[in-house]
């Protein structure tokens, strides 16, 4: 983990604003940015280890922990609410038994997060499977995505 951190920041560190990069590296390389890379990085960006914690929980992208194998994405903003998206959100996470604050189901095999705009407002509601959009999803649109996921 330290090497991983060690190359990204002697890959970003010079870029103006290298923060954002930086975390975007770590994460790409790791899958999730973990805590004990905070004092690490905020040294050498010369930031406090609470400026950097502020900007990973800031942004919904970072996590703090490893994500499961397939990551679900529902957006949460004011289009996709309006069209289902909450309960969409809902669905998702019960079908895939994240309960509480949990967002990864118990085996590993799946993480729901919620995501503030895609971009695919007029065909709301949208969510992102593995890095791949679908738009007016549906609760069973939903579930014949996910029963594809579970065979592969």
């Amino acid at each position: 983990m330290h090497a991983v951190v060690t190359e990204v920041l002697a890959e970003r560190a010079h870029l103006p604003g290298a923060l954002l990069p930086v975390l975007h590296g770590v994460q790409d390389a790791l899958g999730h940015i973990p805590r004990e890379t905070v004092p690490e990085i905020a040294r050498a960006l010369n930031l406090s280890r609470a400026e950097v914690h502020g900007v990973i929980t800031y942004y919904h992208h970072f996590r703090e922990q490893p994500a499961g194998r397939h990551v679900l994405q529902v957006c949460r903003a004011e289009s996709c609410r309006a069209m289902g998206g909450e309960a969409l959100h809902a669905h998702a996470r019960a079908k895939l038994r994240c309960s509480g604050t949990q967002h990864s189901s118990a085996d590993g095999a799946y993480t729901v997060e919620s995501v503030y705009c895609l971009g695919l407002c007029a065909s709301s509601p949208a969510v992102v499977l593995d890095g791949r959009l679908h738009a007016r999803m549906t609760p069973a649109r939903l579930d014949a995505l996910l029963a594809g996921k579970s065979e592969s």
